[in-house]
């Protein structure tokens, strides 16, 4: 037996907190390629377990990660692999390809089930039910640290100090509640740099969505209000906040002040507005979010709610993975842990069945959440009412998923024939290189599947090599690169990274291009397809041309047609905005750049003593010794920059 102390390869990413106090250990078994070596394996693994909690890894001969579980006992659970007899054809699948087994144990039953969840995240093993959203789900963030809070839009780790509200469903959802927020309680939406730079309002002053703190339109005690205000409405006090308004309104009335009144009936219409898009009926439900699964078809969603404060923050449908054999109650139970892992859990799950390890999720996602969670399958009044809610939208989103999938599978098999492929592409890439007379080039690759766009794949190549204006050079550039490292990495072809069809924004010469530098590599069974448009770069009319000079059309109302032209376009998307980031890049870089051990700081005290970087360049030796911050030896450095380079 070898140990892996933590910290290594074999160690999960986001398991640092579990390694304390933890044993972690990989072992390594036969090699056959049959189920008596994954038997054999396994059963050297459980010689050396003992009944405490854990994690443990299904390894194959490669050690790609098949299957992450966790366990009460260790020792009993693994055990149970070694009897055939008693697994799904599934599991001794799993088995017969198993070679090694990695264990981490815990302290609880409760800490492995966390750890599961995170190093499924990030090994998403082949055997395990996974939860397909690469999207980290927004909230609203109430920023502190600066006298006058921000309201803003918030994604990824909750590092920043303030008070954090959601998830919602969408960007959109989000952006809609702030713009409504804004127009109700008048905050603050710009950086801390901006803010410090007003001499006077901004337009969103203008236009009643900020009551102007930055040029002291509002006192901070004032601010502080408001600060308040929204912290109750967002917790789930909004009725006080409405009748707050309504009474400061019909003072302002009876006060003849009929500007502040009007201004009180628009912050009012706000709240309203955001009451008013709550799609469902959520009232006295507090903080929740409700789960139902529908499964049809050999596929399974979960649809979910988000409540918060009484008020539904967007609902979501998730199409989980690697759910064949599974039930849906086990199915929901794994989608619940590997959701939670990166959101924060309300008090109160309510879901449409009874889960098989509800109370040992309870105990986990409290001990994830430091209070109590409670999961709940509702049976009557307000919440059960919500649940058939989200049990019809489950449904619903299952039969738009299946009648989708029929039809993305007809043009799928219809491209097949069309572009004479051997048999129906799981994996489509397609290339385009964007740049301004050569300047800036950038080949850009994005990647489809039977599902859509896989935007986690898509990559860009900096162009390095090819001459200025060579298109044909860049994009053979491009393909050396990426089929040269496909051939490092997976020469056998079986990591699932290889294409079965490459489309190339262009004609003849791109064809031919991209066709001799794979056969420069030695590989000629990768299909290519040029896209080109048609007489006077008519879309509608495009030509695809083959590797041995034909070319085809499509009618210009064909499916397939639509479906190339739209990969054609997101290669294009994607490539031309590689380009602008890079030329913004560029634009924003200064010639103080390329000298060595000037950084940021030094750099700014240059430009403010000097005012540009050509009269650096020309500054006297003693001159660029009495800027700010720049020490004798600096000063050299950047005198000799200068005067070597002529």
């Amino acid at each position: 037996m070898s140990r892996t102390p933590a910290g290594t390869p074999h160690s999960p990413a986001g398991a640092d907190r579990f390694n304390e106090d933890h044993a972690t250990y990989t072992v390594r078994g036969a090699g056959q390629p049959d189920i008596d070596a994954g038997v054999a394996a396994i059963r050297d693994v459980v010689r050396t377990l003992k009944p405490k909690p854990g994690v443990y890894r299904m390894l194959d001969a490669r050690g790609d990660v098949l299957y992450v579980g966790k366990a009460r006992a260790l020792k009993n659970r693994v055990a149970n692999y070694t009897q055939i007899a008693n697994l799904s054809g599934r599991l001794q699948r799993m088995v017969s390809q198993t070679r090694a087994m990695e264990i981490i144990t815990t302290n609880s039953e409760a800490e492995a089930l966390l750890l599961e969840a995170q190093l499924i995240k990030r090994f998403r093993p082949a055997y395990n039910v996974l939860l397909r959203d690469d999207k980290s789900f927004p909230f609203i963030l109430l920023r502190e640290g600066h006298d006058f809070p921000r309201i803003m839009k918030h994604r990824g780790a909750r590092k920043a100090k303030g008070n954090y509200y959601g998830p919602f469903a969408s960007a959109g959802s989000v952006n809609t509640t702030i713009n409504a927020l804004q127009k109700l309680f008048l905050l603050r939406s710009c950086t801390d740099s901006f803010f410090s730079r007003r001499d006077r309002p901004c337009l969103l002053y203008q236009i009643k969505r900020c009551s102007a703190p930055c040029v002291g339109r509002i006192d901070k005690a004032g601010y502080d209000e408001l600060i308040r205000e929204s912290r109750d409405f967002l917790g789930g006090r909004s009725g006080a906040v409405q009748k707050k308004i309504e009474a400061q309104m019909a003072e302002a009335a009876e006060a003849l002040d009929f500007e502040r009144a009007a201004m009180l009936r628009d912050r009012l219409r706000a709240a309203t507005f955001i009451q008013g898009t709550q799609a469902i009926n959520a009232e006295g439900v507090g903080d929740a979010d409700v789960f139902a699964l529908a499964a049809k078809g050999g596929q399974v969603v979960v649809q979910g709610f988000f409540i918060r404060g009484g008020q539904n923050w967007g609902h979501r449908a998730f199409f989980p993975t690697h759910t064949a054999g599974v039930d849906d109650d086990e199915v929901l139970s794994r989608v619940l842990a590997q959701f939670y892992e990166e959101v924060p859990p309300p008090r109160t799950l309510l879901v449409d069945r009874d889960l098989p390890d509800r109370e040992l999720l309870e105990q986990a996602l409290g001990e994830l959440a430091g209070r109590k969670v409670e999961i709940s399958v509702p049976q009557r009044g307000d919440r059960r009412r919500l649940m058939e809610q989200a049990q019809r939208n489950a449904v619903e989103a299952l039969d738009r998923r299946l009648a989708e999938s029929g039809t993305q599978a007809k043009i799928l098999r219809e491209l097949t024939d069309f572009l004479e492929l051997a048999d129906l592409p799981r994996r489509i890439e397609i290339y385009d290189n964007s740049h301004i007379q050569g300047a800036k080039a950038v080949g850009g690759m994005v990647v489809a599947g039977p599902e859509g766009f896989l935007k986690n794949q898509y990559r860009k190549f900096n162009i390095r090599e090819a001459q200025t204006n060579d298109d044909f050079g860049m994009m053979r550039e491009v393909m050396g690169r990426r089929f040269g490292r496909a051939l490092e990495e997976d020469p056998d072809r079986d990591g699932g990274m290889w294409p079965d069809l490459v489309l190339i924004d262009g004609g003849k010469g791109q064809i031919s291009s991209v066709k001799d530098a794979l056969e420069e590599l030695g590989i000629e069974d990768v299909p290519l397809i040029g896209v080109s448009k048609g007489p006077d770069r008519n879309a509608g009319r495009e030509i695809f041309h083959f590797p041995d000079g034909r070319e085809k059309t499509l009618p210009i109302n064909d499916p397939v047609l639509f479906y190339l032209q739209r990969l054609r376009d997101e290669a294009h998307r994607f490539a031309i905005g590689a380009h602008r980031q890079k030329r913004s890049r560029a634009i924003s870089a200064s010639p103080l750049d390329e000298i060595p051990g000037i950084g940021p700081a030094r750099k700014r005290a240059l430009l403010l003593h000097f005012g540009t970087a050509g009269r650096v360049r020309a500054a006297a030796l003693e001159d660029l010794q009495r800027a700010p911050g720049v020490s004798a030896a600096v000063a050299q450095t950047i005198y000799d920059f200068y005067h070597q380079r002529g």
